[in-house]
């Protein structure tokens, strides 16, 4: 027996999150696995009924689990909150909490939705990229921090960069695993030609691939790293890089992919710790309630969390080979519409996933 948390937020995040509670009990009867699941406050939906984005009863019940499974957090209404009470802390929270140093972002472009993408096809045909972030150092967890005001009344925002040999170490060393189960490429991601911090990673990665003699790395400047994305993808297998670079090349990344309402995401720990798996898109709370959301990066989190928490390796290809076959049938949700297919709604697109299931 599995012991899930399932945290589904604000806006879209119930919607999403009901169609991927569907599709685990589907395939926990088909694979004989029992999960149980429990449901909790996270975001702005826990400041509401709490007055804290992540309250100690659900960072409680996320360190007692064998996997957390989050739909999205904020929205418009609780913008003008202070920024430590804000729904986005929780995210915070919970990678402190459980201490989720490594997230796993992949983008991978689908053959049925190569033309949903800006980009040309002959650019994105057969990307599949990795993105390894460092999530618990960095330009967010760095101290000093704040806004402060001087004896002039001058105020000044700071926040520090700042990673320990230790966290390069160990980040590094998920990213050259993570290649060498791929295709053996792996791009260190860092600012050393004007970031000290960015000289001490290159020199750690550079020293931990030592021990990977298997994996070719090679090292690019962030602002390269962002343009070689839209120019020439493929050239990527692994992309290792830190928290501030890694938020923003990772949405980069998976807007190659046509649709940021496509892409999963796993935000790992220690072995045999409950990792945190989310989409990487918001809480959408333009179209919350409408029955509009796209669920797939939802339902492909599930999948991830199969594979990378519960090491269910056969189960997540089973949820990922449904989807790819609802994708078959032209059923398109209207972030990734397209001529000739047809549109239908988050229910129903989850309705067809669990279909497939049951076909597979």
């Amino acid at each position: 027996m599995y012991r899930i948390v399932l945290l589904p937020g604000d806006g879209i995040g119930p919607e999403i999150m009901a169609v991927a509670e569907e599709v685990l009990t589907t395939i926990g009867a088909k694979f004989h696995l029992t999960f149980e699941c429990q449901t909790a406050l996270v975001g702005g939906a826990a400041i509401d009924a709490t007055g804290q984005p992540l309250p100690p009863k659900t960072l409680e019940l996320c360190q007692q689990s064998d996997a957390v499974l989050l739909a999205a957090v904020g929205g418009e209404k609780w913008d003008s909150l202070p920024s430590h009470l804000r729904p986005e802390q929780a995210l915070l929270g919970l990678r402190s909490g459980l201490n989720l140093f490594a997230n796993v972002r992949p983008a991978k472009i689908l053959p049925q939705l190569i033309d949903a993408s800006t980009l040309k096809r002959e650019v994105v045909e057969g990307v599949d990229i990795m993105v390894i972030r460092e999530l618990t150092g960095g330009i967010y967890f760095g101290q000093p921090k704040g806004i402060f005001t001087d004896s002039h009344g001058v105020r000044r925002g700071v926040n520090t960069m700042a990673y320990l040999e230790q966290e390069i170490d160990r980040i590094a060393r998920v990213g050259f695993e993570t290649a060498r189960k791929r295709r053996s490429r792996l791009c260190s991601v860092d600012k050393s030609n004007v970031l000290e911090v960015s000289q001490l990673w290159r020199e750690r990665v550079t020293t931990i691939g030592q021990d990977y003699p298997d994996v070719t790395l090679s090292h690019m400047y962030v602002d390269n790293c962002a343009m070689q994305l839209v120019r020439n993808p493929k050239q990527f297998d692994v992309i290792l890089t830190g928290n501030l670079f890694g938020d923003i090349l990772s949405d980069e990344a998976a807007m190659l992919t046509g649709s940021i309402g496509m892409l999963p995401s796993a935000s790992l720990g220690e072995p045999g710790k409950p990792g945190v798996f989310e989409p990487v898109h918001g809480s959408a709370p333009d179209i919350a309630g409408q029955d509009l959301a796209n669920p797939i990066a939802q339902v492909l989190s599930v999948a991830m969390m199969l594979r990378y928490g519960l090491n269910q390796p056969q189960a997540a290809t089973t949820i990922e080979s449904a989807v790819s076959r609802v994708l078959d049938q032209g059923l398109r949700t209207g972030d990734i519409m397209s001529p000739g297919c047809e549109r239908v709604g988050c229910r129903a697109m989850g309705e067809a996933i669990v279909a497939a299931l049951h076909q597979s």
